[in-house]
């Protein structure tokens, strides 16, 4: 069993869960130690975090970084999973389709553009009572969740293209999304689409960015070499946070839970976290400074391998 501890970037594809991504990358890494950042819908493909080992710690700190997507929306058409994997609900007129300009669309994506407030789609993992949203809706139940404030920060109409399915007709766009944690791309289609009057539902999703991590440096299940893909712990934490390194009395000290003194901490880091590291250039842990002193947020053993 591997005591290698790092953050694997993976590139999961369509139809399996985040869950099973994880479990394949345990058999793969022989650890039982695996987690992520941010699960992905079967459907969907795209950038999933990963922890092995003691760099699970780290993920707290991915979760809420932003994000960005590739995505097609279908306009015409309505599901009740806001997507292409969910039972029809309605579908408009064909003219009513055809009659949707771009200049309409481009409006409608610029009102959806900037701090909103999103109700997320029912099919969801959010809790209601004590149960997923999503176990809910497959159960039977209506479920009314509130809306959430979240920052789409770019919405972007890369092609339109109209398609004819019989007598159907929808209009599908190609779209580029840049967003808070939290946002829904399923919602985004959804509301876009009944902005239009049409509906909408999402039939493509691609997950390309979170934070400082992007899809180009991600291997896929069937090539990837867990040594080789694993980036340390330090070279993670000096990607998201600050630095500061210390003396081995340093690490001492906050091995054992201590305070240590930091001179001019508070004006060089302000309140983010700090990331320690040690003379041999380990991530010692995550320090929260106050004044003239800085204690653990987290810590990281020294005796794992480096990765």
């Amino acid at each position: 069993m591997t005591t290698a501890s790092g953050i694997l970037l993976l590139d999961k594809p369509a139809g399996i869960t985040s869950h099973d991504a994880v479990s394949r990358t345990r058999k793969l890494a022989d650890t039982r130690k695996v987690g992520h950042a941010g699960t992905l819908d079967p459907m969907a493909t795209g950038l999933l975090v990963l922890g092995i080992n003691s760099s699970t710690r780290l993920l707290t700190f991915v979760v809420g970084l932003d994000k960005e997507y590739f995505a097609t929306i279908r306009l015409g058409s309505t599901t009740i999973t806001d997507d292409h994997e969910g039972d029809l609900l309605d579908s408009a007129p064909a003219g009513a389709v055809a009659a949707v300009t771009e200049e309409a669309i481009a409006r409608g994506i610029a009102e959806l553009t900037g701090d909103i407030d999103q109700v997320p789609s029912a099919v969801s993992a959010i809790k209601v009572d004590g149960r997923r949203s999503y176990a809910l809706v497959r159960a039977g139940e209506t479920v009314e969740l509130r809306s959430r404030a979240v920052t789409v920060a770019a919405f972007e109409l890369l092609d339109v293209r109209l398609v004819t399915e019989g007598a159907a007709i929808h209009l599908d766009l190609d779209v580029r999304v840049e967003c808070s944690s939290g946002t829904y791309i399923r919602a985004l289609a959804r509301d876009l689409g009944t902005d239009l009057g049409v509906g909408g539902h999402l039939t493509a999703l691609r997950r390309t960015r979170i934070g400082p991590f992007r899809i180009a440096d991600a291997a896929t299940l069937e090539s990837m070499d867990v040594a080789a893909s694993l980036r340390s712990p330090a070279d993670v934490a000096s990607t998201l946070f600050p630095t500061v390194d210390l003396d081995t009395q340093q690490v001492v000290d906050l091995t054992h839970g201590k305070r240590i003194v930091l001179d001019g901490a508070a004006e060089r880091y302000g309140a983010r976290p700090v990331a320690a590291l040690g003379p041999d250039g380990r991530l010692v842990g995550l320090l929260d400074v106050a004044g003239p002193k800085a204690k653990p947020i987290v810590n990281f053993p020294t005796s794992e391998v480096l990765a």
